[in-house]
């Protein structure tokens, strides 16, 4: 016989089972949503120390769908309406009026106007000091959906300026921007681990469309083979510039696709005029003989890039395409003759003194690297000696300190498929970029007449002039304009590589479950 104790304990695990082993809406409900709430995990070459988009040189909380801008710029690099849905000026470019979109919230339900958008250029203003001077804003008036801008000087393309990820419009009355923005777009944030990863949540109410992913997370890491060996191991489902010598491996594997298109980035090689030997074209333009430009291309870019005449794509109508390339050993030694060096004992030297130079680079892009070990070992064979530093903040070491002579940098030159904002950052004095400590007075009467033309035909041939200048006078070398790489696993859908490199997680990305 089966005692009491006994009877109640098989009671239990019988009554135990069936709960178990029964549906239920619940279990069933968890197993449906689990097959619904589709993620992926994108990986980035470079790491931010915050989220607060005005900030940010890395543009995280846009390109990680959190933030969006007024205007933004298309695959075909034209500028077309976002958060607002039409502008128009007068006064030929001094008074703009934007009409913001209707019925759009921000990730905490406060609803979109003008005042919240007059209010986040302001801080814009406030916390850049490139943003400040691009934008060159004198007085914001807000009227329901309709804000007005008056400009301290007519800039014809002023539209242009606000395509820019740090003019991202964010709700700037919230207690910790530079951890979790609330912005309008489609992801919003959950946690930002420093330096390591941000995670994202579907944004329900957003304003454009269904967010076909429920969850993602954009995560960094400047080491190119971790970013293929997450890809590999299946951590990430899409990684930004792997490194080049991996494409035929990735190619090669049915799970894996590689999108590479042309971008409006430019590889430069920077002077600082402050440096005394570089102040002289001639030693300029000696240094600039060393780089061969179809050598890097196939050798260090996988042949993912084109040579460059100049900052700008080619295809552009407001490029000079004119430059020559000399390059060599021997038009080197012309040109610092002329500038007034001696080679003796293997070292070129002026008034008993030897040209030393230090170069300044990181290694997010990891070819930078490879390109200015180049640089140094033709420099060496020519007779000046080239010490390398890796620093991992370029931006902020090369425009506050003075203790670099050279510096291998990468910056988006056309973001806007306009000439005007890299011309005024990087060659006007005080210009926001301007780390090479520019100041030609041709030049900067050139960009000036630029910023205030409005034909397009003639704001063309000024950039063409400016561009002109800036090559002859060897003010900055352009290396190679790299392609944008990114691999990803094929069961990622929607993904598009947009050429500015400012919109990576949209509401369009999905994945097959």
């Amino acid at each position: 016989m089966i005692n009491n104790k006994k009877l109640v304990s098989m009671i239990f695990l019988v009554l135990l089972c069936l709960t178990a082993c029964a549906p239920n809406e619940e279990s069933i409900s968890i197993k449906e949503r689990k097959k619904t709430d589709k993620s992926v995990t994108f990986l980035f070459n470079f790491t931010s120390a915050t989220l607060d988009p005005h900030t940010d040189d890395n543009y995280t909380a846009v390109r990680a769908g959190v933030g969006e801008t007024l205007v933004k710029i298309s695959n075909d690099l034209k500028i077309k309406p976002w958060l607002a849905e039409k502008w128009e000026t007068k006064d030929n470019g001094l008074t703009w009026t934007f009409t913001i979109r209707k019925n759009i919230t921000f990730q905490n339900g406060k609803a979109l106007d003008a005042n919240a958008v007059k209010s986040s250029l302001q801080r814009t203003i406030d916390q850049s000091y490139a943003m400040k001077n691009a934008l060159n804003i004198k007085e914001m008036k807000a009227n329901g959906h309709a804000l007005t801008i008056t400009l301290k000087e007519p800039m014809p393309k002023f539209p242009s300026e606000l395509v820019h990820p740090n003019t991202a419009i964010i709700d700037v009355d919230v207690s910790s921007i530079a951890k979790k923005p609330i912005g309008t777009g489609p992801f919003h944030v959950l946690t930002f681990d420093q330096g390591n990863q941000v995670k994202l949540e579907r944004y329900e109410h957003y304003w454009n469309g269904k967010v076909k992913l429920k969850n993602a997370i954009f995560a960094f890491n400047e080491d190119a083979n971790a970013r293929v060996a997450a890809l590999q191991s299946g951590t990430a489902d899409i990684i930004y510039r792997p490194p080049l010598e991996s494409l035929s491996t990735l190619q090669a594997n049915s799970s894996f696709k590689v999108s590479g298109v042309p971008s409006v980035r430019t590889h430069l090689l920077l002077y600082n005029q402050t440096n005394d030997a570089l102040k002289d074209e001639t030693v300029r333009k000696a240094i600039d003989t060393l780089l061969n430009r179809k050598e890097i291309v196939s050798s260090i870019m996988n042949n993912q890039a084109a040579a460059a005449r100049g900052p700008f794509l080619p295809q552009f109508p407001f490029a000079d395409n004119t430059a020559s390339e000399t390059k060599g050993i021997a038009y080197a030694k012309k040109y610092l003759e002329k500038a007034g060096y001696q080679l003796k004992n293997g070292k070129v030297i002026k008034n008993g003194k030897p040209l030393s130079l230090s170069l300044v680079t990181y290694s997010s892009l990891p070819e930078l690297p490879l390109i200015a070990q180049l640089i140094q070992s033709n420099a060496k064979e020519l007779g000046i000696s080239i010490k390398i530093h890796l620093v991992e903040d370029s931006d902020e070491y090369v425009m506050a300190k003075d203790d670099w002579d050279l510096a291998l940098y990468s910056l988006i030159t056309a973001p806007r498929g306009d000439a005007s904002y890299y011309l005024s950052t990087n060659y006007l004095p005080g210009g926001g970029l301007n780390a090479s400590r520019i100041n030609d007075d041709t030049l900067t009467k050139m960009i000036e007449q630029l910023n205030s033309t409005v034909d397009d035909a003639k704001r063309d041939q000024l950039a063409k002039q400016a561009t002109a200048l800036i090559n002859g006078e060897m003010l900055t070398s352009s290396i190679v304009h790299p392609n944008i790489v990114v691999a990803y696993n094929q069961k990622v859908k929607n993904w598009t590589t947009n050429p500015s490199e400012y919109y990576m997680l949209t509401q369009h990305l999905d994945v097959t479950p």
